[in-house]
């Protein structure tokens, strides 16, 4: 069994920052990808920041360039994401993703990539 330990979201009003952490605990795997992704009410989850576990290669959607930054911590299975100049439309449900097993896509943008999920954290942006 493998749990996601998600932190940090919270109420913030726009321009502030957040730092969202998350811990992969369990029984040892192999980590290949962990990845960012959020869900606002009556949308799709979407994808927000991946990075690769081995070589730290690290990708952003559109919507994130320039203000979130992804990393991790290879030997803790962690990984973070630094949220800076928060906008309203940043609000949602963010959930931390693994893979576990071979990516299929050279870029790991898409939820079918991932084994497991963590519970979601909230994030709201609001003046």
């Amino acid at each position: 069994q493998v749990q996601l330990v998600e932190s940090g979201g919270g109420l913030v009003q726009p321009g502030d920052s957040l730092r969202l952490s998350c811990a992969a605990s369990g029984r040892t795997f192999n980590t290949y990808a962990m990845g960012w992704f959020r869900q606002a009410p009556g949308k799709e989850r979407e994808f927000v920041a991946a990075i690769t576990w081995s070589s730290g290669n690290t990708y952003y959607a559109d919507s994130v360039k320039g203000r979130f930054t992804i990393s991790r911590d290879n030997a803790k299975n962690t990984v973070y994401l630094q949220m800076n100049s928060l906008k309203p439309e940043d609000t949602a449900v963010y959930y931390c993703a693994c893979a576990s097993r071979p990516l299929t896509m050279a870029v790991p943008a898409s939820v079918r990539e991932y084994d497991y999920w963590g519970q979601g954290t909230q994030v709201t942006v609001s003046s």
